[in-house]
């Protein structure tokens, strides 16, 4: 019995350290200029922006440290390092980004009851602002969005860009009618676009924080790879999940009758598992089939 390992391969999030800081320092100096103006405006839609685009700032602050612990070495404790710590990112962002979805609706339908003054000139400039700010700080996450943490941050910055512009419209709507209720209107619209964005982003970091086969492999197709190998008569016990948002493991038992056929095979094996799946940590337990030694973990359903 052998096993194989694939590590010849770099890994580790590519350096988006410079887009981070860029992205985080633009989105802060912006939100205490739109809380501030909101406060002033008496504009619902503004604050619901600004408390939006804190939540994107502190999402980005987490994604940035989890990228970074990604990159620390294992350890006796945490033979794998700290690479998950990506994925609880990646699912705290989207936790976050939903609780202030409902506390910005809650304080929409209040004020929808009673509508008050807004300063509709005010909102439109502040607004134009945000969707210059969340346009530059979006482009700078185009790249690398194959990991979750990036598409996140890429998603939520663009998103910002568009409801910072229906703010603008918005703003430029109470100008021209006086309906003060457009406002909370606009803050429940921001809301559905931040739900809508975020769900996604929500399910997906889900499913990997619970080892569920990641977006784009398909299992029955691996399973399939590796009966096809020379000398395999069986695979059983394979595991295909998630060890951060940018890696992914393999783990399963091959039943090879005629033995063990060396390095060379778990080498290449391990190499096409990395270039035609993206698999990049790949353990193989190799077996015979000796039907006095069956293997405890050969049915499907067992764990």
């Amino acid at each position: 019995m052998g096993s194989g390992h694939d590590h010849a391969h770099a890994h580790g999030p590519a350096d988006h350290n410079r887009a981070f800081a860029i992205g985080i320092a633009l989105n802060v100096g912006f939100v205490v200029i739109e809380a501030v103006y909101g406060i002033l405006a008496g504009s619902l839609a503004l604050l619901a922006d600004a408390g939006h685009n804190l939540s994107d700032v502190l999402g980005l602050a987490l994604a940035w440290g989890a990228s970074v612990l990604t990159t620390r070495h294992p350890s006796p404790r945490r033979t794998y390092g700290l690479r998950r710590s990506s994925i609880l990112a990646a699912l705290l962002n989207a936790v976050t980004l939903l609780v202030a979805v409902g506390a910005i609706a809650w304080e929409a339908v209040i004020r929808l009851q009673d509508p008050g003054p807004v300063a509709g000139g005010t909102i439109v400039w502040v607004a134009a602002v945000g969707v210059l700010v969340n346009s530059v700080s979006a482009y700078l996450f185009v790249k690398g969005q194959a990991d979750l943490n990036v598409r996140g941050a890429f998603l939520h910055l663009a998103s910002d860009a568009a409801v910072s512009l229906g703010t603008v419209f918005a703003g430029a709507a109470i100008l021209l009618t006086g309906w003060a209720w457009l406002d909370p209107v606009v803050s429940l619209v921001i809301g559905v676009v931040i739900v809508v964005g975020t769900w996604g982003l929500l399910v997906d970091s889900l499913n990997l924080a619970l080892d569920a086969v990641p977006e784009g492999i398909d299992p029955e197709v691996v399973k399939a790879y590796l009966q096809s190998l020379r000398g395999v008569g069986e695979v059983h016990d394979l595991h295909i999940w998630a060890m951060s948002t940018t890696e992914t493991a393999l783990t399963a038992h091959l039943v090879i009758p005629g033995g063990f056929p060396g390095d060379a095979f778990l080498a290449a094996t391990c190499r096409q598992l990395h270039d035609r799946f993206g698999i990049e940590y790949a353990t193989l337990q190799l077996e015979t089939g000796d039907p006095a030694h069956p293997c405890c973990l050969a049915p499907d359903t067992q764990v």
